[in-house]
Protein backbone atom coordinates (compact mmCIF):
# COMPACT_ATOMS: atom_id res chain seq x y z
CA UNK A 1 0.00 0.00 0.00
CA UNK A 2 2.81 2.40 0.92
CA UNK A 3 4.59 1.58 -2.33
CA UNK A 4 1.48 2.43 -4.40
CA UNK A 5 0.93 5.63 -2.41
CA UNK A 6 4.55 6.69 -3.00
CA UNK A 7 4.21 6.02 -6.74
CA UNK A 8 0.99 8.06 -6.91
CA UNK A 9 2.58 10.97 -5.03
CA UNK A 10 5.61 10.92 -7.29
CA UNK A 11 3.39 10.99 -10.36
CA UNK A 12 1.34 13.90 -9.03
CA UNK A 13 4.51 15.83 -8.21
CA UNK A 14 5.86 15.27 -11.73
CA UNK A 15 2.60 16.46 -13.26
CA UNK A 16 2.46 19.56 -11.04
CA UNK A 17 6.06 20.47 -11.93
CA UNK A 18 5.28 20.10 -15.63
CA UNK A 19 2.18 22.27 -15.35
CA UNK A 20 4.00 24.89 -13.30
CA UNK A 21 6.82 25.15 -15.81
CA UNK A 22 4.38 26.02 -18.62
CA UNK A 23 2.17 28.27 -16.46
CA UNK A 24 3.18 31.37 -18.43
CA UNK A 25 1.35 30.16 -21.52
CA UNK A 26 -1.70 32.20 -22.46
CA UNK A 27 -3.27 29.29 -24.31
CA UNK A 28 -2.73 25.53 -24.45
CA UNK A 29 -3.91 24.03 -27.74
CA UNK A 30 -3.83 20.32 -28.51
CA UNK A 31 -3.05 19.85 -32.20
CA UNK A 32 -3.65 16.10 -32.40
CA UNK A 33 -2.49 12.72 -31.14
CA UNK A 34 -1.52 9.43 -32.78
CA UNK A 35 -5.17 8.59 -33.42
CA UNK A 36 -6.05 11.85 -35.17
CA UNK A 37 -2.77 12.93 -36.83
CA UNK A 38 -1.91 12.01 -40.43
CA UNK A 39 0.75 9.58 -39.16
CA UNK A 40 1.39 7.73 -35.91
CA UNK A 41 4.66 7.01 -34.14
CA UNK A 42 3.28 3.60 -33.19
CA UNK A 43 3.36 4.21 -29.44
CA UNK A 44 0.13 3.57 -27.54
CA UNK A 45 1.25 5.08 -24.23
CA UNK A 46 3.51 8.06 -23.55
CA UNK A 47 6.48 7.81 -21.22
CA UNK A 48 6.91 9.47 -17.84
CA UNK A 49 7.56 13.17 -17.24
CA UNK A 50 10.63 13.78 -15.11
CA UNK A 51 12.03 17.18 -14.20
CA UNK A 52 9.67 18.87 -16.68
CA UNK A 53 10.89 16.53 -19.44
CA UNK A 54 8.09 14.47 -21.02
CA UNK A 55 9.42 11.29 -22.61
CA UNK A 56 8.25 9.27 -25.62
CA UNK A 57 5.43 11.71 -26.32
CA UNK A 58 2.34 10.65 -28.27
CA UNK A 59 0.48 13.94 -28.76
CA UNK A 60 1.30 17.34 -30.21
CA UNK A 61 0.42 20.37 -28.08
CA UNK A 62 1.13 24.10 -28.48
CA UNK A 63 1.79 26.31 -25.45
CA UNK A 64 1.29 29.86 -26.69
CA UNK A 65 2.94 32.85 -24.98
CA UNK A 66 1.73 36.29 -25.98
CA UNK A 67 3.34 39.73 -25.75
CA UNK A 68 1.94 42.85 -24.20
CA UNK A 69 -0.48 44.21 -26.88
CA UNK A 70 1.40 47.51 -26.97
CA UNK A 71 4.66 45.69 -27.77
CA UNK A 72 3.28 43.16 -30.26
CA UNK A 73 5.34 43.18 -33.48
CA UNK A 74 3.25 40.83 -35.62
CA UNK A 75 5.92 38.12 -35.60
CA UNK A 76 5.69 34.61 -34.25
CA UNK A 77 8.07 31.79 -33.50
CA UNK A 78 7.44 28.08 -33.01
CA UNK A 79 9.91 26.69 -30.45
CA UNK A 80 11.05 23.06 -30.60
CA UNK A 81 12.79 21.91 -27.39
CA UNK A 82 15.62 19.40 -27.62
CA UNK A 83 16.01 16.00 -26.03
CA UNK A 84 17.56 13.60 -28.52
CA UNK A 85 14.19 12.78 -30.11
CA UNK A 86 13.39 10.87 -26.91
CA UNK A 87 12.28 13.54 -24.43
CA UNK A 88 11.54 17.27 -24.47
CA UNK A 89 13.44 19.91 -22.48
CA UNK A 90 10.29 21.95 -21.98
CA UNK A 91 11.72 24.38 -19.43
CA UNK A 92 15.19 25.59 -20.45
CA UNK A 93 14.63 25.20 -24.21
CA UNK A 94 10.90 25.86 -24.20
CA UNK A 95 9.05 27.91 -21.59
CA UNK A 96 11.94 30.20 -20.66
CA UNK A 97 12.73 30.91 -24.28
CA UNK A 98 9.08 31.59 -25.11
CA UNK A 99 8.74 34.04 -22.22
CA UNK A 100 11.81 35.91 -23.46
CA UNK A 101 10.46 36.16 -27.00
CA UNK A 102 7.07 37.32 -25.72
CA UNK A 103 8.79 40.03 -23.66
CA UNK A 104 10.23 41.32 -26.96
CA UNK A 105 6.95 41.49 -28.84
CA UNK A 106 6.76 38.00 -30.34
CA UNK A 107 3.94 35.49 -30.10
CA UNK A 108 5.89 32.39 -29.08
CA UNK A 109 4.50 28.86 -29.22
CA UNK A 110 6.36 26.00 -27.54
CA UNK A 111 5.74 22.81 -29.47
CA UNK A 112 5.32 19.64 -27.41
CA UNK A 113 5.89 17.39 -30.42
CA UNK A 114 5.54 13.64 -30.77
CA UNK A 115 8.68 11.53 -30.71
CA UNK A 116 9.51 9.91 -34.05
CA UNK A 117 10.20 6.38 -32.79
CA UNK A 118 11.70 5.67 -36.21
CA UNK A 119 8.99 7.64 -38.06
CA UNK A 120 10.60 10.99 -39.02
CA UNK A 121 7.44 12.27 -40.70
CA UNK A 122 5.70 12.44 -37.28
CA UNK A 123 7.53 15.39 -35.61
CA UNK A 124 7.84 17.05 -39.02
CA UNK A 125 4.09 17.17 -39.56
CA UNK A 126 3.63 18.46 -35.99
CA UNK A 127 5.99 21.37 -36.68
CA UNK A 128 4.39 22.21 -40.03
CA UNK A 129 0.93 22.22 -38.46
CA UNK A 130 2.15 24.50 -35.67
CA UNK A 131 3.45 27.05 -38.19
CA UNK A 132 0.15 26.96 -40.10
CA UNK A 133 -1.79 27.52 -36.88
CA UNK A 134 0.33 30.50 -35.87
CA UNK A 135 -0.06 32.01 -39.33
CA UNK A 136 -3.83 31.57 -39.15
CA UNK A 137 -3.84 29.21 -42.14
CA UNK A 138 -5.52 26.53 -40.02
CA UNK A 139 -8.30 26.92 -37.47
CA UNK A 140 -7.47 26.51 -33.82
CA UNK A 141 -5.88 29.70 -32.46
CA UNK A 142 -7.73 33.00 -31.88
CA UNK A 143 -7.15 35.69 -34.49
CA UNK A 144 -5.18 37.90 -32.09
CA UNK A 145 -2.50 35.19 -31.97
CA UNK A 146 -2.04 35.00 -35.74
CA UNK A 147 1.24 36.40 -37.09
CA UNK A 148 2.23 37.70 -40.51
CA UNK A 149 5.76 36.30 -40.19
CA UNK A 150 6.48 33.04 -38.39
CA UNK A 151 9.91 31.59 -37.72
CA UNK A 152 11.00 28.39 -36.05
CA UNK A 153 13.53 27.89 -33.26
CA UNK A 154 15.01 24.62 -32.10
CA UNK A 155 17.68 23.29 -29.77
CA UNK A 156 19.78 20.15 -30.30
CA UNK A 157 17.40 17.50 -31.74
CA UNK A 158 14.77 20.26 -31.74
CA UNK A 159 17.25 22.15 -33.92
CA UNK A 160 17.24 19.20 -36.31
CA UNK A 161 13.44 19.37 -36.37
CA UNK A 162 13.58 23.13 -37.02
CA UNK A 163 16.09 22.66 -39.85
CA UNK A 164 14.14 19.66 -41.19
CA UNK A 165 11.00 21.80 -41.31
CA UNK A 166 13.00 24.51 -43.10
CA UNK A 167 14.36 22.12 -45.73
CA UNK A 168 11.76 19.36 -46.07
CA UNK A 169 8.51 20.65 -44.61
CA UNK A 170 5.28 21.07 -46.56
CA UNK A 171 5.08 24.43 -44.76
CA UNK A 172 8.24 26.53 -44.42
CA UNK A 173 9.01 29.11 -41.73
CA UNK A 174 10.16 32.63 -42.61
CA UNK A 175 13.42 32.15 -40.66
CA UNK A 176 15.06 29.59 -38.40
CA UNK A 177 16.97 30.00 -35.14
CA UNK A 178 19.14 26.96 -34.47
CA UNK A 179 20.71 26.39 -31.06
CA UNK A 180 23.47 23.73 -31.25
CA UNK A 181 21.39 21.77 -33.79
CA UNK A 182 21.86 18.16 -34.83
CA UNK A 183 22.43 18.38 -38.60
CA UNK A 184 24.49 15.61 -40.10
CA UNK A 185 24.76 11.81 -39.87
CA UNK A 186 28.37 11.86 -41.10
CA UNK A 187 30.54 9.49 -39.08
CA UNK A 188 32.48 11.26 -36.37
CA UNK A 189 30.19 14.31 -36.58
CA UNK A 190 26.75 12.97 -35.76
CA UNK A 191 24.76 12.73 -32.55
CA UNK A 192 24.05 9.02 -32.77
CA UNK A 193 21.19 8.93 -30.26
CA UNK A 194 19.14 11.49 -32.18
CA UNK A 195 19.49 9.63 -35.47
CA UNK A 196 18.81 6.27 -33.78
CA UNK A 197 15.54 7.63 -32.39
CA UNK A 198 14.62 9.48 -35.58
CA UNK A 199 15.30 6.70 -38.08
CA UNK A 200 16.00 3.54 -36.08
CA UNK A 201 19.25 1.89 -35.07
CA UNK A 202 19.29 -0.25 -38.23
CA UNK A 203 18.82 2.69 -40.61
CA UNK A 204 20.46 2.46 -44.01
CA UNK A 205 23.28 4.74 -45.11
CA UNK A 206 20.99 6.13 -47.81
CA UNK A 207 18.30 7.03 -45.27
CA UNK A 208 20.86 8.62 -42.96
CA UNK A 209 22.17 10.74 -45.83
CA UNK A 210 18.61 11.77 -46.74
CA UNK A 211 18.03 13.15 -43.24
CA UNK A 212 21.45 14.78 -43.06
CA UNK A 213 20.03 18.22 -43.59
CA UNK A 214 23.02 19.75 -45.37
CA UNK A 215 21.88 17.52 -48.25
CA UNK A 216 18.32 18.90 -48.20
CA UNK A 217 19.02 22.64 -48.54
CA UNK A 218 17.53 24.35 -51.62
CA UNK A 219 16.90 27.92 -52.74
CA UNK A 220 13.55 27.69 -50.89
CA UNK A 221 15.20 27.10 -47.50
CA UNK A 222 14.67 30.10 -45.20
CA UNK A 223 17.58 32.04 -43.61
CA UNK A 224 19.13 30.57 -40.48
CA UNK A 225 20.95 31.90 -37.44
CA UNK A 226 23.11 29.11 -36.01
CA UNK A 227 24.61 29.15 -32.50
CA UNK A 228 27.10 26.72 -30.92
CA UNK A 229 29.67 26.51 -28.18
CA UNK A 230 33.04 25.33 -29.44
CA UNK A 231 33.44 22.85 -26.58
CA UNK A 232 30.12 21.07 -27.20
CA UNK A 233 30.85 17.40 -26.51
CA UNK A 234 27.34 16.18 -27.34
CA UNK A 235 26.65 17.64 -30.79
CA UNK A 236 29.99 18.51 -32.43
CA UNK A 237 30.09 22.19 -33.35
CA UNK A 238 31.22 21.22 -36.88
CA UNK A 239 27.52 20.55 -37.56
CA UNK A 240 27.09 24.33 -37.74
CA UNK A 241 29.56 25.07 -40.53
CA UNK A 242 28.28 22.06 -42.48
CA UNK A 243 24.75 23.50 -42.59
CA UNK A 244 25.96 27.08 -43.01
CA UNK A 245 28.09 26.13 -46.03
CA UNK A 246 25.11 24.39 -47.67
CA UNK A 247 22.97 27.48 -47.10
CA UNK A 248 25.57 29.79 -48.63
CA UNK A 249 25.98 27.50 -51.65
CA UNK A 250 22.30 28.10 -52.35
CA UNK A 251 22.45 31.84 -51.74
CA UNK A 252 20.57 31.81 -48.42
CA UNK A 253 21.30 34.73 -46.08
CA UNK A 254 22.48 33.17 -42.83
CA UNK A 255 24.81 33.68 -39.87
CA UNK A 256 26.91 31.29 -37.80
CA UNK A 257 28.29 32.04 -34.33
CA UNK A 258 30.48 29.61 -32.39
CA UNK A 259 31.20 30.86 -28.87
CA UNK A 260 34.49 29.84 -27.21
CA UNK A 261 32.87 27.75 -24.48
CA UNK A 262 29.55 26.84 -22.94
CA UNK A 263 29.09 23.17 -23.70
CA UNK A 264 25.83 21.67 -24.88
CA UNK A 265 22.33 22.70 -23.89
CA UNK A 266 23.10 26.25 -22.77
CA UNK A 267 19.70 27.51 -23.94
CA UNK A 268 18.46 30.16 -21.53
CA UNK A 269 20.76 29.22 -18.68
CA UNK A 270 22.13 32.17 -16.72
CA UNK A 271 25.38 30.25 -16.28
CA UNK A 272 26.11 30.54 -20.01
CA UNK A 273 28.72 33.29 -20.23
CA UNK A 274 27.48 34.52 -23.62
CA UNK A 275 23.76 34.54 -22.85
CA UNK A 276 23.53 38.33 -23.00
CA UNK A 277 25.57 38.37 -26.19
CA UNK A 278 23.32 36.15 -28.30
CA UNK A 279 20.09 37.80 -27.19
CA UNK A 280 20.49 41.23 -28.84
CA UNK A 281 22.37 39.56 -31.71
CA UNK A 282 19.34 37.37 -32.42
CA UNK A 283 16.82 40.21 -32.26
CA UNK A 284 18.96 42.33 -34.58
CA UNK A 285 19.43 39.42 -37.00
CA UNK A 286 15.68 38.79 -37.27
CA UNK A 287 15.07 42.52 -37.85
CA UNK A 288 17.65 42.49 -40.65
CA UNK A 289 16.29 39.34 -42.31
CA UNK A 290 12.67 40.51 -42.26
CA UNK A 291 13.33 44.00 -43.64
Amino acid sequence: MKKHLFTLCALLMALSVSAQDMSGAKLVHKIWDNNTAPHSNGMAVAGETRNSRPTLTTEAVLYVYTPNPAAKNGRGVVICPGGGYRHLSMENEGAHMAAWFAAHGYTAAVLHYRMPNGCPEVPLEDACEAISLLRGEKEGLPAEMHCAKVGIAGSSAGGHLAAMTSTMGSVRPDFSLLFYPVITAQEGKLHKGSFDNLLGEKRSKKLSEYYSLENRVTEQTPPALILYADDDRTVPSVNGPIYYEALKEHGIRSSLHIFPYGGHGFGMRDTFHYKHAWMPLMLDWIDTILK
